[in-house]
């Protein structure tokens, strides 16, 4: 089946004004759905894994274009905020990572558990907060989603529990939550990490290493003797995926999460991807590798790229289309962007809420400024 898009009307206008009656009307037959073929993955102690085609709708395909692309610009517009010294403390960012955040939305429920590390603002996008409040949140303002309290690394949403500061600090918080979906009952998988009790206890986990090649500054080949990373949960099985490719991240994930929701106990992910950005903003990102190294990814493994190009050459939408989304979703941007920076600052009598317990630290307590 196919479905007419009549795209919008346009007066043409010269130097001088011409009758309204010159429109140009164009229309243009789109393709529902397309099938595609897609990497195969590979196994760690399974027998089968995520299907080597997929079938891409139109609507579904113009969504996550359109949620990528936010997610980009997102990124780099916090890339400019901190390069004018507007978000300050720790940045990390996720441009060149979109497929993986993307992907995985798409392959699981809103009511499934996510807990991820630090480089958090792409899933904090996904699991459904807005880029007024994520970036509220970078420049400390009150309109954040954590009050402005949180930052970079602090970010929740509902069935989203972070955005960790402290190293595979998400590992033991994931198993919990986890385990607390087992004994309540609810039929539902739990992303990110915990090995050992997640496999006795048969935990309905997907541990997820987002591997972007390089751990802060070393390369994952010179610090690591096996790369296998998706083997290394032992008994648990494991896929590696090309987490470049939505479409790859999206049925490795729907895979991953109906082997959890079968009782079968945990699984891991090993999504091979690549950031454009450095370790956070105070890494250049270009002392350890090099600038055509990067480029030569982002020509030939950019995420949006092989989705539009998929799209485009399969009739799903044309380019025009889905430059008119890269226009709305800039707008988007930039007026979250001018919120972040106009919204105020949470007031100082405020500094002790929602912290339920600190040393040195008490709600209750009245702050002012000694300045």
């Amino acid at each position: 089946m196919r479905k007419m898009l009549a795209a919008v009307s346009r007066v043409l206008s010269g130097a001088s004004q011409k009758p309204a009656s010159r429109v140009l009307v164009a229309s243009r037959n789109f393709a529902n759905d397309a099938t595609f073929e897609i990497k195969k993955c590979d196994l760690h102690r399974l027998e089968e894994g995520p299907p080597v085609t997929t079938v891409l709708t139109r609507e579904d395909g113009l969504k996550y274009y359109r949620m990528m692309q936010t997610v980009r610009r997102m990124e780099l517009k916090a890339d400019q905020l901190y390069k004018q010294k507007i978000i300050r403390a720790f940045c990390h960012l996720c441009d060149g990572q979109e497929a993986c955040c993307v992907g995985l939305e798409a392959g699981i429920n809103p009511t499934d558990h996510l807990i991820t590390a630090y480089r958090a603002h792409g899933f904090t996008f996904t699991r459904g907060l807005s880029v007024r409040e994520i970036l509220a949140e970078l420049t400390g303002r009150k309109g954040g989603c954590a009050k402005g309290k949180g930052g970079s690394m602090h970010m929740y949403a509902k069935n989203f529990y972070g955005g960790n500061g402290i190293m595979e600090a998400q590992v033991p918080l994931g198993a919990g939550i986890a385990l607390a979906c087992k004994y309540n009952g609810k039929d539902e998988g739990q992303i990110f990490e915990a090995y050992d009790m997640a496999a006795l206890w048969k935990l309905p986990c997907i541990f997820i290493c987002e591997n972007n090649r390089y751990g802060m500054g070393t390369s994952f080949e010179r610090a690591a003797a096996s790369t296998d990373y998706y083997k290394r949960g032992d008994f648990i099985p494991g896929l590696r995926v090309d987490g470049m490719d939505i479409l790859c991240v999206r049925e490795a994930t729907r895979f991953a999460a109906a082997y959890c929701r079968s009782g079968k106990g945990p699984i891991l992910m090993e999504l091979q991807t690549y950031r454009y950005h450095g370790h956070s903003m105070s890494d250049p990102g270009v002392s350890y590798r090099t600038r055509e190294e990067i480029q030569e990814v982002r020509s030939k493994s950019d995420p949006i790229m092989l989705l539009k190009d998929r799209m485009v050459n399969s009739n799903l939408a044309s380019v025009e289309e889905l430059k008119e989304i890269d226009v709305e979703v800039k707008k988007e941007i930039e007026d979250a962007a001018q919120f972040a920076t106009a919204d105020p600052e949470p007031p100082l009598e405020e500094l002790g809420y929602h912290i339920y317990s600190i040393r040195g630290a008490n709600q209750w307590i009245k702050f002012k400024s000694v300045s």
